[in-house]
C-alpha cells in the first residue's frame, strides 16, 4: 500500500521512503490486544482500601471498608471455632487495612480478633474470630457526602438479646392487690433501684390515670457511627454532642421516682431511623425524644428549636430543609436497601395519628419553654415537618435541636459539660410539666408487638 519513492528535497526538507510491513503491524496488533486484557487486572490488583473502621455495639458490630471503586468480595461462615471470612478480590494490603486488627476492642460484644493476609494470588482474606455464633450481613454503599464506595459487614448475634426488651421484662411485674410501702432496700426493686412498673388491676375504669405507673421515655441520640451529623467549625461532631446530652438526660430521668429512660443508642454506632422508632415501641415508651444539634450555611444562625411530626407539609422552608437533611441519615450512616424492614409496614401502617401529633405538640411546647430559659429560641413556636424518626403512630414524639453547632458561640457551649447539664435539665423540666398536666393512662403491658 505504502510504497513511495524518494522525492527531491523541497525547501531544505528531507523526505524518506516509508514501506509497509504486514508482519510488524500484525505483531503490534497482538501486543495491543494482550495489553488490553492484562491492563484491567493490573488496575484492579492495585485497588486501595483507603479506610477501615469498626463500630462495636450491643445490637451488632459494623465493619466498614472504604475505597475509590467498589470492592469485589465474598463472605463465608466457618464453625468450630466460630469465624467469619471476608475475601477481597484484587485488593492490595494497605496500611489502612492492616490497622483494622488493632481497632478491635476488648469490649466488642461479638468480635474477638481480626486476622488479615494474602490467601492466594489476587485475594486478600480477613478472618473475624467471633465470641459467639453470628449472622453476617454484607452490602455495598455508593459514594455520598465525603465517603467513597463502602463495603459494609454487619455482624449480628445469632440469638439477639435486646437490652431494651430486657428492661421491659424487668418492669412487667404486676402490682399486688394491696400495695404496701416499700423500703429503699426492698429487693423487689430492680437492679437500678427503680420500683417495678405496675399496671391497672382488673376492673379499673378505662381511661383513669394511674399515678403509680412508671413513665418510660425513649431518648434518641441523633446520628452515630458512620453518620457524624453536622460538624462545627472547631471540629465538633453532632453525634458526640447528642450522645452526651442524651446520657445526661437519661441519668436525670432515672432519678425521678416514677420515670425511667432508655437510650436508642448508648455508644458511637449507627442505627437506622426506623429501628430507632421500633426500639421505642418495643418498650411501649410514653414519649420519644430525639436529640440533635442544628447546622446552617450561615454561621450566625442560632437558637434552640423543637419539632413535631407533620402530615400536611412543613410549617416553614427551614423546617422542610431540616427534615430532608435528617431523613438522609440512613444514606450516610448506611442501610442495606436490599433487605426489607419487617417493622416498616406496621410502623407506617397507621398514619392517621392526629391524637399522637396533638400530644407531640403539647410536649414540644412545654420543652421549648424550658429551653427558652437557658438559650435563645430560633423560633418562638413549635415547628412541624415530615421527620422519619418521629413517625411512631402511637407515641408522642419530638425532635429537639439543642443549638446550632455551626454557630461558633453555640458550638463552644455545646461542648461544655455544665451547659450540657443545663440543656438536659431544661428538657426534663418540659417533660415533667407535660406529664403533670397529661398523666399517662393506665395500661396492661402485653408482649411487645413492634
Amino acid at each position: 500500500m505504502f510504497n513511495t519513492a524518494s522525492r527531491p528535497k523541497q525547501s531544505g526538507t528531507r523526505v524518506t521512503a516509508v514501506r509497509f510491513n504486514p508482519l510488524r503491524c500484525r505483531a503490534f496488533a497482538i501486543f495491543l490486544r494482550l495489553s488490553l486484557l492484562v491492563l484491567p487486572g493490573a488496575v484492579m490488583a492495585a485497588t486501595q482500601v483507603t479506610s477501615a473502621r469498626i463500630w462495636p455495639a450491643q445490637d451488632y458490630t459494623r465493619v466498614t471498608l472504604e475505597s475509590a471503586v467498589p470492592l469485589q468480595h465474598q463472605v463465608l461462615r466457618l464453625k468450630n471455632p466460630e469465624r467469619l471470612v471476608l475475601d477481597l478480590e484484587n485488593v492490595a494490603i494497605t496500611p489502612a487495612l492492616d490497622e483494622l486488627a488493632a481497632k478491635v476492642g476488648a469490649n466488642d460484644p461479638y468480635v474477638q480478633a481480626v486476622r488479615i493476609g494474602r490467601f492466594k494470588p489476587g485475594v486478600v482474606r480477613l478472618v473475624f474470630d467471633l465470641k459467639a455464633e453470628a449472622k453476617p450481613e454484607v452490602f455495598m454503599l455508593r459514594p455520598i457526602a465525603e465517603y467513597g464506595h463502602r463495603l459494609v459487614l454487619d455482624i449480628y448475634p445469632a440469638q439477639a438479646v435486646d437490652p431494651l426488651l430486657a428492661l421491659l421484662e424487668k418492669t412487667q411485674v404486676m402490682r399486688p392487690e394491696t400495695p404496701a410501702p416499700q423500703a429503699k432496700d426492698d429487693k423487689s426493686a430492680d437492679a437500678a433501684g427503680v420500683p417495678p412498673e405496675t399496671v391497672s388491676k382488673p376492673g379499673t375504669r378505662p381511661g383513669k390515670p394511674d399515678s403509680q405507673r412508671l413513665i418510660v421515655v425513649a431518648i434518641d441520640a441523633g446520628h452515630g457511627g458512620e453518620d457524624p451529623g453536622a460538624i462545627g467549625r472547631r471540629g465538633t461532631y453532632e453525634k458526640n454532642v447528642t450522645l452526651a446530652i442524651a446520657r445526661k438526660l437519661k441519668t436525670m430521668i432515672d432519678q425521678e421516682p416514677n420515670m425511667r429512660a432508655v437510650l436508642t443508642r448508648d455508644g458511637d454506632y449507627f442505627i437506622p431511623l426506623q429501628m430507632r422508632v421500633q426500639k421505642a415501641r418495643r418498650v411501649h415508651a410514653d414519649l420519644f425524644v430525639s436529640i440533635h444539634a442544628d447546622a446552617f450555611i450561615r454561621p450566625d444562625a442560632r437558637g434552640s428549636s423543637v419539632f413535631a411530626l407533620s402530615e400536611n407539609g412543613a410549617t416553614s422552608a427551614a423546617a422542610r430543609w431540616l427534615a430532608k437533611k435528617e431523613n438522609e441519615a440512613d444514606l450516610i450512616g448506611g442501610v442495606n436497601l436490599d433487605v426489607s424492614d419487617p417493622y416498616l409496614k406496621q410502623t407506617l401502617l397507621d398514619l392517621s395519628q392526629t391524637a399522637t401529633i396533638n400530644d407531640s405538640l403539647k410536649v414540644a411546647k412545654s420543652v421549648l419553654s424550658g429551653l427558652g430559659e437557658i438559650n435563645a429560641l430560633h423560633k418562638g413556636s413549635v415547628e412541624q415537618a415530615e421527620f422519619a424518626v418521629l413517625k411512631a403512630p402511637d407515641i408522642p414524639s419530638i425532635l429537639v435541636e439543642t443549638a446550632f453547632i455551626s454557630n461558633p458561640d453555640e458550638e463552644r457551649k455545646l461542648k461544655n459539660d455544665a451547659y450540657q447539664d443545663k440543656m438536659a435539665d431544661a428538657i426534663l423540666a418540659g417533660i415533667k410539666r407535660y406529664f403533670a398536666q397529661n398523666p399517662p393512662l393506665a395500661r396492661s403491658r402485653i408482649a411487645a408487638n413492634p
